[in-house]
Order: C-alpha cells, then structure tokens, then sequence
C-alpha cells in the first residue's frame, strides 16, 4: 500500500479516534497500523504530526476566544502548497464560524507540515476536523465540518 500522510491520518481517525476501539497502547495502534498495510515510516509521521497537533493545541490561550475578525495573508509558500480553492474554502469556514482566527492558523500550520506537494482541499478538511476534535467548546462546529466531509454537502461551500 503506498499511502501517504493524511491516509494515515484519516484511517486513524475513522478507526480508532471515533470509536471505542482505541488501543490503549501507541505501540498497539503501530502495530495495528503496519497490519493494515501502511508504511512504517508514514505511521511515525502521523503520530509525530498528531503529537505536534496535541502541543500546539495545548500551548493555545485564550486568544480564540478574545480574537476578532482578522484577514490573512499567505505567504509565498503556504499559496504554493494551498490553492486557491482551498483558501476560500478556509476563509468561508471562518466566515461561518465553524473556524475561529486561532484555529484558523492551526489549521494552516498543520496543511504545511504535511510532507505532500498535493494538498487538496479534501486533506485541508480533514485537517479542519481533526484541529476542531479536541478543542473545547468547538462540538457544534466539529459537528458541522464532520457532515461536510462525510456527506459532502456542496451548497455548504457556495
């Protein structure tokens, strides 16, 4: 199986992240992983990258909840790797509130840690949910990113 990143990310998440079927072992879950058929490489880059979620989720302040609106302007790189497409899906998440301005960056810094030169937008969603999943008072909007993906609710875009 020759998958990339987000793959695992995606496949640990509708395995073991929304279910009761979480092995209480990282190890376990490696294994469980490397079973499945995924490189041992792409399951250490998915963990590493969960985990770098995890702390820059914990070092957030209360600056989500004091932020107003902002405007973003990417930078050379991050229009290289997200396009346009993309950006104006994150900008209508935000628009919404589905996304707040903090969640917005994290959402952007975590697309650009991807080892991958294809971003779509179907990544960056997949992305937004696993940013959105355990942040506090965010289930209303984790809710809404999760009927977009699975159910593909176009008009939501437009």
């Amino acid at each position: 199986m020759n998958e990339n990143l987000i793959d695992v990310l995606i496949f640990i998440y509708e395995n073991y992240m929304d279910t009761e079927n979480q092995p209480q072992d990282q190890i376990l879950l490696e294994e469980e992983l490397f079973k499945a058929g995924f490189e041992k490489e792409e399951i250490k880059k998915a963990f590493d990258w969960l985990d770098e979620l995890a702390w820059r989720q914990g070092s957030i302040t209360d600056a989500a909840s004091t932020t107003r609106q902002s405007s973003r302007i990417f930078t050379f790189e991050e229009q290289q790797r997200i396009d346009l497409e993309t950006r104006g899906m994150l900008l209508y998440l935000e628009q919404t509130g589905i996304l707040d301005p903090v969640s917005r960056e994290l959402v952007i810094e975590r697309a650009m840690a991807l080892d991958t030169r294809d971003l779509t937008a179907d990544d960056v969603k997949w992305i937004v949910l696993l940013v959105l999943l355990n942040q506090p008072g965010q289930e209303s909007a984790f809710a809404l990113m999760e009927e977009l993906i699975y159910n593909g609710n176009p008009d939501m875009l437009h």
